[in-house]
């Protein structure tokens, strides 16, 4: 589905991409690992266009990404879940989801009504303004939205990132329930032990450069490699 082939990206005169590979296949989960610094979120950058790689290629269904416009890449088929969720603050929760739906139509097709049923708390604030929201309600917000444009593929920039382990839990929750409906994703997490649960497969990046591939029962296996690209 998705293929990141000898990626380089710069920011300035400062290269953040050295060498990325990565690959994600029809409905498979992708955990892309790496500490902060690393190059997870440029890869995303360079994924919906908004940077402009110096190498490589990115190729979605066979289709050459580069030098398209953000629009027309989310339109291919692609959506993200931000890092700081990014909701519109002075829209309600119902216009922020239908502020991106896919029109579209379809078998399947996500709906208010779905994202209601994934998210019950989110049909409860509806109304609510979305910086009325708590940060655990922001994150669903943020993935309803993204689902709301009926994607093929999920990029995921760390969702889980500083809410309340109880709404962690929920998270990774309705993730494995979007896995198990044969959604792809790609998810970046600090949360390595979780991800493992989820992911079919992994990538590490360390410096901009793609330093190991494999299964998740390949990487649990080998708990160096956890220390030492992601431990502190």
């Amino acid at each position: 589905m998705l293929s990141i082939q000898n990626l380089a990206a710069k920011y300035g005169p400062s290269q953040a991409l050295f060498d990325v590979q990565l690959d994600v296949a029809q409905g498979e989960v992708v955990g892309l690992i790496g500490r902060n610094g690393m190059g997870r979120t440029t890869v995303i950058k360079c994924l919906f266009g908004l940077l402009k790689p110096c190498a490589g290629s990115i190729r979605f269904e066979g289709a050459d990404l580069g030098g398209l416009p953000s629009y027309r890449i989310g339109r291919m088929g692609i959506s993200l879940v931000p890092e700081g969720r990014q909701i519109f603050p002075t829209l309600s929760v119902e216009e922020n989801l239908v502020a991106t739906a896919s029109r579209s139509g379809g078998q399947g097709q996500w709906t208010l009504e779905k994202i209601y049923e994934l998210f019950p708390r989110l049909q409860e604030r509806r109304s609510n303004m979305g910086n009325q929201l708590s940060g655990g309600e922001q994150q669903m917000l943020a993935i309803g939205r993204a689902l709301m444009t009926n994607p093929r593929l999920l990029v995921l920039d760390e969702a889980t990132e500083g809410l309340a382990p109880v709404v962690r839990a929920e998270i990774w929750k309705v993730l494995k329930q979007l896995k198990e409906q044969g959604l792809s994703m790609i998810v970046v997490d600090k949360n390595t032990k979780a991800l493992l649960r989820l992911s079919d497969r992994n990538v590490i990046l360390d410096k901009g450069v793609t330093v190991w591939r494999g299964s998740s029962p390949e990487l649990a296996a080998q708990p160096e490699l956890i220390a030492r690209y992601v431990g502190v």
